[in-house]
């Protein structure tokens, strides 16, 4: 009888022991939470489909008003910040793979602010952005309460979660260039193509698998924003900001009675967006190979 390796197994078991404790079981018991009516100290209670007729389709409950406010927040962030997650790395890749002078500083300082903390980054530009201190009313000679108006509150997030979140698809998109072969640009060059020729033609086609890759998960942490509406504005003003994340933590863990079961019935919802848009994606960039 042939002896089998288990070496393998044994690298695989701590990635999946841990991968089965906060992802697998998770999961599988939140979809189950999510079919009762449970307060997290009691025993839950087996309510079938109440909860998801409560968020979907009973408009006069207040669970339908805040999943629906929620996600449509959610889903105006993904729709406005990803075309900007994804086009503003990819200039500044082909930017620095002409390596251009000092072109190793600039890639260390667009990458450094992924290494920081939601946190940090937060506090760091709730000061830039404050009415009276603030660097950018001063500079710009503005006026503007940025946490508390609309669309300036949106923009401010905006414009932290693109400076946050750039140098990671950036890296990606130079790792993928650096496969592209040179001979093809200089073929270009002679026959006369311009530079947006080069990037449609050449450097598009060339690194596609990690357009698509960065466009999935691009997606779906933007799909699951939560710190910077949270802790630059709170949700405000008057809830526009508040995304499903936010309603979510509050229904199942809020000062009041928690309501385990609507929030993971959010959270179920917002998982099979999330699926569904991935598979559109990947499908779509399939089809396009």
């Amino acid at each position: 009888m042939k002896k089998k390796n288990v070496t393998p197994y044994l690298f695989l078991a701590p990635h999946l022991l841990i991968y089965l404790i906060f992802m697998a079981i998770p999961t599988v018991f939140g979809v189950l939470i999510s079919f009762t009516t449970w307060n997290i100290m009691d025993s839950p209670k087996f309510v079938g489909l109440d909860n998801y007729k409560e968020i979907l389709i009973n408009s006069s409950s207040t669970f339908y008003t805040q999943f629906h406010n929620g996600f449509k927040n959610t889903l105006f962030f993904v729709l406005i910040s990803v075309p900007f997650m994804i086009i503003i790395p990819l200039l500044l890749a082909v930017a620095l793979n002409e390596k251009p002078k000092g072109h190793k500083l600039f890639q260390a300082l667009f990458y450094l602010p992924t290494l920081l903390s939601i946190s940090s980054v937060i506090l760091t530009w709730t000061f830039l952005f404050n009415k009276n201190l603030g660097a950018i009313n001063n500079i710009f000679k503005l006026d503007i309460v940025w946490a508390g108006v609309l669309p300036y509150t949106w923009i401010a997030i905006l414009i932290i979660t693109i400076w946050w979140g750039i140098g990671g698809n950036m890296v990606i998109y130079l790792s993928g260039l650096a496969s592209v072969s040179k001979d093809q640009y200089e073929a270009a060059s002679i026959d006369g193509a311009s530079s947006m020729k080069k990037i449609w033609y050449i450097t598009l086609p060339g690194i596609k698998n990690q357009l698509a890759f960065t466009l999935v998960l691009t997606t779906i942490a933007q799909f699951n924003i939560y710190g910077q509406p949270l802790m630059f504005s709170n949700g405000g003003p008057s809830g526009k900001t508040t995304v499903l994340l936010m309603y979510i933590r509050q229904i199942a863990f809020g000062t009041g009675q928690p309501i385990a079961g609507i929030a993971s019935a959010m959270a179920v919802m917002l998982g099979l967006c999330i699926i569904a848009v991935s598979l559109i994606q990947f499908r779509f960039m399939r089809n396009a190979d």
